[in-house]
């Protein structure tokens, strides 16, 4: 088994740590009071701060040290969130996630300016405390005479969970906080460290015993370890008559059995408890193995897995379903019981591994939802358009590979609501709206599918514009009789833009063309409704996963092809009166009439159909096609093979995949299909469709 770079796994734990960080703080942009936001943005701070040192990243660890300070000041109250340190907080945060991810390119200057607006903040609550009144710790630190040390102090026995370093936490750096309320000593305790042939590197066998002189309140000492109070055990005790205790173990320190950076010499009694941490040859944050356990929200033990682990065992699994089928059509051509058997109980083992590895690779979408946050407040601010963020369906689960995938356009979508949509303070003002715009972003499960919406409160698309862009880009003959929903779909043209001016977001027609061709090749279909005036909602249609699909088998000829079964509406037998007209191109479907194609002129199949054909209803939202086959086999469990590059210009497969007798067959791109069946019902010619 490979072991994971160490400073790889910190660089991953800190992705999730920038994630919580910039949500809290732009939380805080809304309810600047709110204490546990002000605690999860300072617990964010003190692990990136300490895991970087620990992994040798010093800047990473003196920059935070700073941005820290300033939240340690917001946590006491010192100093008031608002909008312009939360902006400054994010900048800040950037350039950390820039430190780590690509030290060598971050450029010192940006920091630098950054700190200084950092200090801007620190600097007004600092000045409030008088030169010439130094804190008790300062006095017992600068002249550490008996009467200082007389002062009331706290006897305190420390035991970390072995587990502690694993978490990404640094004992000592816990110990250098507790100086910082005053002179402290610190004996660590070694009788429960193993031998050095059982001492496992990762855990924390260590206790300590510390002496600290400061006139602090329990309270100070227990904010110390508010981070990891689930992670230890700590005992307070306060000291009777500190004063000898603390002369004592000034004039001759207790001897220390292990831990030597952490025992004091007597000249230096104000020195740190430690000098400055060498860096670890490899101090892996996790145990051995690539996979690290946590617990999640609901107290349940998780598993960090690499996705590409995941993605080679989704692939073994779909080999087996594959092999499995192969297996279920021979037991079917034996009489033999006991091979029945054993096919049926493989058949029901992959069927669960299959569904056990699918949920696997199911991840919440709410992780990319929270993406967006940072785009919405940046684009608000830079547009000088208020504009409130709404998300719903966090919960709702898709695919890793699909969430990827759906980041980018996503982000156009957004993009282009905040852009187009949303209206300036003054128009909305004009037209009786709120000041604040609003974004809707939400996701739930439909069948087979997710659907995710994105809904702005704006203007609204504009028909009659967008319609005269596309005559004059010549997308369309002047005087073409198009409904609303094609006019729509003008926007997905390549080099498409209403923008009246060029602009960093808008204007070169690039964006919305890439959502439509990512959402196709992910199986997808997009949806637009609009009301002028009151805004536009677009809804993408997308399957749960990329791997497996239900499908419809049918045959066209000798070949066999495909079509997802969350495309199929209904199924039916060709009519002789219908099998017998060769130039009409509608079916009449209950009083609805659905453009249809035949699947054996599309493929330019040789000889004659079957006597009873079949038609199959294919549908994406309003949109509706027939397409007709020479046979209905089944339903169908697929595993979806990517086509070679040499295939990349066919356009109506999405894929393949293997059937049980060994033989491939292709599937069907359904959107593809509607597309042609739109084209066969504006009258053009079929291969000319194609």
């Amino acid at each position: 088994m490979t072991t994971l770079d160490p400073v790889e796994v910190f660089r991953q734990e800190a992705s999730d740590l920038f994630e919580a960080l910039e949500g809290a703080l732009l939380d805080l942009g809304s309810r600047p009071d709110d204490r546990e936001l002000i605690d999860t943005a300072f617990r964010a701070l003190h692990t990136i701060k300490g895991s970087g040192a620990m992994f040798g990243f010093d800047k990473v660890a003196a920059f935070t040290h700073e941005f820290e300070t300033a939240f340690d000041q917001v946590r006491k109250g010192e100093i008031s969130v608002s909008k312009d340190l939360i902006s400054v907080a994010l900048s800040a945060k950037d350039y950390i996630r820039a430190l780590i991810e690509a030290p060598e390119g971050t450029d010192s200057i940006i920091g630098d300016a950054i700190l200084d607006e950092l200090r801007r903040f620190v600097a007004p609550a600092a000045a409030v405390v008088p030169a010439e009144a130094p804190s008790a710790a300062a006095a017992a630190a600068v002249a550490p005479t008996a009467a200082a040390a007389r002062s009331r102090g706290w006897q305190l026995h420390i035991e970390f969970d072995r587990d502690v370093l694993r978490n990404g936490s640094n004992p000592l750096d816990y110990l250098d906080d507790l100086r910082k309320l005053g002179t402290a000593f610190a004996t660590a305790r070694t009788e429960d460290v193993p031998l050095l042939d059982e001492l496992e590197p990762e855990l924390c066998f260590l206790k300590w015993d510390v002496t600290l002189n400061s006139d602090c309140d329990r309270a100070a000492i227990d904010d110390v370890f508010m981070f990891v109070q689930d992670e230890m055990v700590l005992s307070c005790e306060p000291l009777t008559d500190a004063g000898a205790e603390v002369e004592t173990a000034i004039e001759a320190p207790a001897p220390v059995i292990a831990a030597p950076p952490l025992a004091p010499s007597a000249p230096e009694a104000a020195a740190p408890l430690r000098p400055e941490p060498e860096k670890p040859a490899a101090a892996p944050a996790k145990s051995k193995g690539d996979e690290q356990r946590r617990f999640d929200d609901k107290g349940l033990a998780t598993v960090r897995v690499q996705a590409q682990r995941l993605d080679e065992l989704m692939d073994r699994v779909g080999e087996l379903v594959i092999a499995q089928a192969r297996l279920s059509q021979l037991a079917a051509t034996t009489d033999d019981i006991s091979i029945k058997a054993i096919a049926e109980e493989i058949e029901r083992l992959a069927a669960g591994l299959r569904d056990t590895t699918m949920g696997a690779r199911m991840v919440p979408i709410g992780s990319l939802f929270g993406r967006f946050r940072r785009l919405v407040h940046d684009l608000s601010r830079d547009l000088g358009k208020p504009v409130d963020f709404v998300t719903s369906g966090e919960d709702t689960e898709l695919d890793k590979t699909m969430i990827e995938r759906l980041a980018d356009p996503l982000v156009h979508l957004i993009r282009n609501a905040i852009d187009h949509g949303i209206e300036d303070t003054a128009s909305r003002a004009a037209a009786g709206k709120t000041e604040i715009g609003r974004i809707e972003i939400a996701a739930i499960h439909s069948g087979a599918q997710v659907l995710v919406t994105v809904r702005d409160n704006g203007a609204g698309l504009n028909a009659a514009r967008i319609r005269a862009k596309a005559e004059e880009q010549g997308l369309i003959q002047p005087g073409a009789v198009l409904s609303d929903d094609d006019v729509h779909q003008l926007l997905f043209q390549p080099g498409f833009s209403t923008a009246q001016t060029i602009s960093t977001l808008s204007g070169r027609g690039v964006g919305m063309d890439v959502v439509k061709r990512t959402i196709d090749a992910m199986r997808g279909s997009i949806d637009i409704s609009t009301q002028p005036g009151r805004g536009t909602t677009v809804t993408l249609r997308l399957p749960l996963t990329l791997a497996i699909i239900e499908g419809l088998l049918i045959r066209v000829g000798e070949g066999r092809y495909i079509i997802p079964l969350a495309a199929v509406e209904e199924c039916a037998e060709l009519s002789a009166e219908e099998e017998r007209v060769r130039g009409r191109d509608f079916l009449n479907m209950r009083g609805d009439l659905v453009p249809f194609l035949r699947l054996r002129d599309l493929f330019d199949v040789a000889g004659q159909p079957d006597r009873h054909q079949k038609i199959i209803i294919a549908s994406s939202g309003e949109t509706r096609v027939g397409l007709i086959a020479d046979q209905i086999i089944g339903s169908h469990q697929s595993v979806i093979k990517s086509l070679s590059k040499l295939h990349s210009d066919v356009t109506m497969f999405s894929g393949a995949t293997i059937l049980g007798d060994g033989s491939a067959a292709l599937i069907l791109d359904v959107a593809q299909l509607l597309a042609i069946g739109a084209n066969v019902g504006d009258g053009k010619h079929l291969n000319e469709a194609a």
